[in-house]
């Protein structure tokens, strides 16, 4: 029994991510692209964040930033500089950020494992 415990608290410790976001290649192109177009220097990182708001209780917040604060979680995916905050890390450990184009429209796409709820347009969700 005691080998059973010891690989299941391996296995979990395995399955929690690197870091508390991870983003694909395609939402750091459009990252990148959308900081060209902005006019903003190529040094700058994308800041992921959660504020309370949306119709749901929290919504996802993204924004350029050109240095790290104190307590953020700073480490870089395909080229990009990312920082989270400690308390927007806590809801937003494990989730991804995809850029998708459908017929709905063009957009960042959270899967966020720890959302409970989330509104129709995809930009707030419920914990």
């Amino acid at each position: 029994m005691e080998n059973l415990e010891t690989a299941a608290e391996a296995a979990a410790v395995q399955a929690e991510p690197e870091f508390p976001v991870t983003l694909t290649k395609k939402a750091v192109d459009m990252v990148a692209y959308t900081r060209e177009q902005e006019g903003i220097d190529s040094g700058h990182g994308l800041r992921v964040a959660v504020r309370g708001g949306g119709c749901s209780g929290f919504e996802y917040a993204l924004d350029f930033e050109n240095e790290a604060r104190a307590n953020d979680f700073t480490y870089e995916q395909h080229g990009l500089t990312v920082y989270i905050d400690a308390i927007s890390a806590r809801y937003l450990n494990g989730t991804s950020i995809d850029y998708v184009l459908g017929s709905s429209g063009a957009g960042f796409k959270f899967h966020n494992p720890n959302a409970v709820g989330h509104c129709g347009c995809g930009s707030s969700f419920a914990v």
